[in-house]
């Protein structure tokens, strides 16, 4: 048993080498750019991916929909990610836990000592804001966010991350002194829906949004001046000027060139018009190339594609590709790990509690969770965080099956083996693992079928996957999006089942295929 562990070792760290290999020798030349998982910061990401392009970086990249303030800024800070678009708010009172927000050279100076600046103020201020449906607006006498305390029944349909924010829902609450339950979190982009539905009666939004007017919301007047102005800015690497030069002068052109009008409208494209992120930017960048020009909101609504078109997009294969290579990658550590882990479990049986013990644990981590933890572990996102995720994600059900495969092996059938002199090793490959092959793959088969959905969490860190059509179909609620996303996960998982089942047929013989626990 010394030696399984000592060459498991060896082949997950040449596993992971090998995986790390191509995002190190890339990540010197280019630019990358990312971008929170709602559709303003995708469309500014954008624009800022295609200005640095055009400028002489066209190895940049768009890190689509990160996930929340804490993963970017772990991503940035790492290294993993150079610039993305944030708000002045943010910084002050979620990264550098003040209490107002000071002006820009002051918050460049705390910055200074995490490696990062802002710089390049876009143009407008998108805050956040309460909103309730107008009608209840008028019924109710609601105008004001300190009118909520005459109105404890209403019902909160808040974003997570609003939730947890010291600029957010824990800060309002104090502030107005309001005695109202915090909710269950519902993501934002589904917001809008539940309260157009009537399930729920007050959202937080953003003062830019593009479906205010389409849901007849009416915005509450903030009369405490609780929330602080999110003047939107570019943070950065402060290496990211040298590195990049001429993309970093093209991209201190975009100062005020953004409006609050015009943010509004570009968000409408891509929410309420069906545009994709990238031509909405591009729209925009054609229009203002020229001068100073104030964007014009494009008539019209494109028709949107079908499903069978958005699943079968260009992008189908690369996302096949990443989302397959993930899981079986994952897959491979996990066996790895795990089935010397059942076989210890199994044969020193004070271990068990231990090793089931760590396993289990590791299931109830938040996937969210562990990829901010894992970021600023590993020094990066993409496939390492996710690989790393996932294969922990794996190891119940190989760890279990094992150690019950092996538990179930007669004693007697081992103890003739050695009366005959087998050496264990010999024991091992020639009765222990034939036998306990039904339940070693049913486990295997198992974490596999489960890892082809738990691989989309890849997406929230750039690992790519059709977990990136999910996020996306979220981000602008997008149903036929999200879909796209979906049913490609739903029948790889079949086919893979089905694959694991024909295996099974191949190398089991159908005598201990019956016998199977």
């Amino acid at each position: 048993m010394t030696r399984v562990p000592l060459v498991t070792a060896y082949l997950l760290r040449a596993l992971l080498t090998s995986l790390a290999l191509s995002p190190a020798l890339v990540a010197a030349a280019t630019l990358q750019v990312g971008s929170k998982r709602f559709t303003e910061s995708y469309i500014l990401a954008e624009i800022l991916t295609q200005t640095a392009r055009a400028a002489g970086a066209p190895q940049t990249t768009h890190q689509r929909g990160l996930g929340n303030t804490a993963i970017l800024l772990s991503a940035l800070e790492a290294g993993s990610i150079d610039i993305y678009p944030e708000y002045t708010g943010t910084i002050a009172r979620e990264i550098l836990k003040l209490d107002s927000v000071p002006p820009l050279a002051e918050l460049n100076v705390r910055l200074a000592a995490r490696g990062l600046a802002a710089a390049v103020p876009l143009g407008f201020n998108n805050t956040y804001a309460l909103a309730v449906r107008a009608a209840d607006a008028r019924a109710k006498a609601i105008a004001r966010i300190s009118d909520l305390k005459q109105h404890p029944e209403l019902r909160l349909g808040l974003s997570q991350e609003f939730l947890g924010r010291a600029d957010g829902w824990p800060g309002l609450v104090r502030a107005y002194g309001l005695n109202i339950p915090a909710p269950k979190g519902i993501d934002h982009g589904l917001a809008y829906e539940a309260i157009a539905n009537g399930q729920v009666d007050l959202i937080d939004i953003y003062s830019t949004d593009a479906k205010l007017d389409k849901y007849q919301l009416s915005v509450l007047a903030d009369d405490a001046g609780f929330f602080p102005r999110y003047d939107a800015v570019l943070l950065y690497r402060t290496d990211l000027p040298a590195r990049f030069p001429q993309a970093w002068q093209a991209l201190a052109k975009l100062e005020r060139r953004i409006d609050e009008t015009t943010m509004r409208h570009l968000n409408a494209r891509a929410e309420l018009d069906g545009q994709e992120f990238a031509q909405v930017a591009s729209e925009w960048l054609a229009q203002t190339s020229g001068g100073s020009a104030p964007y014009a909101q494009q008539p019209g609504k494109p028709s949107a594609p079908s499903l069978w078109a958005r699943i079968v997009a260009p992008d189908f294969g690369r996302l096949a590709l990443e989302h397959l290579a993930l899981v079986f990658a994952a897959l491979a550590a996990s066996c790895l790990i795990g089935i010397p882990l059942g076989m210890l479990a199994a044969r020193r049986g004070p271990a068990a509690p231990l090793v089931f013990g760590v396993v289990g644990t590791i299931q109830t981590i938040p996937a969210l969770a562990l990829l901010a933890f894992l970021i600023p572990l590993t020094g990066r996102i993409g496939p390492i965080p996710a690989f790393i995720a996932l294969t922990l994600y794996a190891l119940l059900p190989i760890v279990r099956n094992t150690h019950a495969a092996v538990s179930q092996i007669p004693r007697q059938m081992i103890e003739a083996a050695q009366a005959l002199g087998l050496r264990p090793a010999v024991i091992l490959r020639k009765i222990e693992l034939p036998l306990a092959t039904p339940t070693l793959l049913a486990g295997i088969k198992t974490s596999a079928v489960v890892n082809v959905g738990t691989a989309t969490i890849a997406a929230f860190i750039g690992a790519g996957g059709f977990g990136e059509r999910i996020v996306t179909g979220l981000a602008v609620n997008d149903q036929t999006t999200l879909l796209a996303g979906a049913i490609p996960v739903a029948v790889l998982a079949l086919l893979v089942q089905g694959g694991f089942d024909l295996l099974e047929r191949w190398i089991v013989p159908a005598g201990l295929r019956d016998q199977r626990a």
